[in-house]
């Protein structure tokens, strides 16, 4: 029993769900969204108040201006791309605290909300402020 409590909890404090990070963002927690792909996947299409930094162009130059108190939600299109795994790791070893969104891009969109971007479509439920 141990060994399968330890794995569950390891497993939520690296990953996070789409519902998650949407209570998250709408509630001002200290994350943002972190779009692993390159800027032309980002700029299709992307979480609304992402930022954009393709896994292979992560270094100590390129995330210099990122706040280290912040977590940093890695993600790509969906299950079938590593761009958010690759993500996840390289900010790991630039010190950053980091979760990966379970689904990507496009288990936010199955889950309703709304994305931004050229190719974005005109529903799903809005990030909003309240403060």
């Amino acid at each position: 029993m141990d060994a399968q409590i330890k794995f569950y909890e390891n497993k939520l404090a690296f990953e996070m769900d789409p519902s998650d990070l949407f209570k998250a963002l709408n509630n001002g927690e200290k994350v943002i969204a972190l779009d692993a792909r390159k800027f032309f996947g980002f700029e299709a299409e992307h979480i609304p108040t992402a930022i954009n930094i393709p896994h292979s162009e992560m270094n100590q130059e390129s995330t210099r201006h990122l706040d280290k108190d912040f977590t940093y939600v890695t993600y790509c299109d969906g299950i079938g791309c590593n761009a958010s795994t690759k993500g996840a790791l390289n900010m790991s070893k630039l010190g950053f605290k980091v979760k990966e969104l379970i689904g990507g891009l496009e288990w936010w969109k199955f889950d309703g909300y709304a994305t931004e971007g050229t190719k974005a479509g005109p529903t799903g439920e809005k990030i909003q402020c309240a403060c």
